[in-house]
């Protein structure tokens, strides 16, 4: 799991418009607890120390085409790290069903969500 995630967050950090959102993140701490977030969804004996996904998201205007960015990316991560298509797919399968906390409906219906110490995070599409 370490040497996909190690891929995909060079991915994401290296791409244009979700690189944007790490900013100012460490990517090794992002890669170790998305592997224990990971590991423990996939049945290993794993305990995930990490926030709840909808609260680390909610700040994020994270739109369907941006989640599906990601997904590719994803994808392309575990095809390179030599998965086979069982685990590929249960992977997959397993991160698409965080969609629903993460996406964002409307940029407007978005902008009027108010947290009392968070501010919005927009990034445009490069």
């Amino acid at each position: 799991m370490q040497k996909v995630h190690k891929i995909f967050y060079d991915k994401i950090y290296a791409h244009p418009w979700i690189g944007q959102f790490f900013i100012g993140h460490s990517q090794v701490a992002i890669e170790n607890r998305q592997t224990s977030f990971m590991a423990g969804k996939m049945g290993g004996q794993v305990e995930y120390t990490g926030k709840d996904i909808r609260m680390v998201h909610e700040a994020m205007y994270i739109s369907a085409e941006l989640f599906a960015l990601r997904k590719k990316l994803l994808d392309e991560s575990l095809r390179e790290a030599g998965l086979e298509e069982e685990l590929r797919e249960r992977w997959l399968k397993i991160d698409s069903a965080f969609m629903k906390q993460i996406v964002k409906g409307s940029l407007e219906s978005f902008m009027n969500t108010k947290w009392p110490y968070k501010k919005h995070i927009v990034i445009p599409k490069p």
